[in-house]
């Protein structure tokens, strides 16, 4: 875990663009529909991680932003109601975290690329974003779950602990 700002800012940046990539791969790859197709997403092509990493060179800036005026810190609230480090297993704590971060972040990103993605560069009238929105949630919240939990903070807190020595 970091240690001072320096530190925080880069894990947050590492973190960021972790989940914003795996975030954008999955909905790259819906979007080009390889889960409709058989075999699903083993049908999954280089294209589409080179996709994927466009997107996720603006999305991250997003989730870096987001995640820092109120994601953490809801995130950080959300865990501190329901774990207490100096009493229960600091591991269980920081999956908390994890958690009510995502149950933060999930519903802003999707809001953020609701609006983006649909209104702004899709041209879909803004009386439907209601809807693309919950659609949107519904879609990425099992995903940001479990990339986040399996995935971009184990690899965010590895490669921080080899910066960080």
């Amino acid at each position: 875990m970091p240690k001072n700002k320096t530190q925080g800012i880069i894990f947050g940046i590492i973190m960021s663009y972790a989940m914003a990539y795996g975030m954008e791969v999955y909905n790259v790859a819906i979007k080009e529909g390889v889960n409709l197709a058989a075999g699903g997403f083993s049908n999954m092509t280089n294209l589409i991680f080179w996709e994927a990493l466009k997107e996720a060179a603006y999305m991250g800036v997003f989730v870096f932003l987001f995640s820092n005026l109120w994601g953490n810190r809801l995130g950080a609230a959300f865990a501190a109601r329901h774990c207490d480090p100096k009493k229960d297993n600091p591991y269980i704590c920081q999956l908390l975290r994890q958690a009510g971060t995502v149950a933060v972040m999930c519903p802003t990103m999707s809001l953020a690329a609701s609006i983006l993605f649909n209104v702004i560069l899709g041209g879909v009238t803004v009386w439907q974003l209601p809807a693309i929105w919950v659609g949107t949630f519904i879609k990425n919240f099992p995903m940001a779950f479990f990339w986040n939990m399996f995935v971009a903070a184990p690899f965010t807190h590895w490669i921080s602990g080899k910066l960080f020595k």
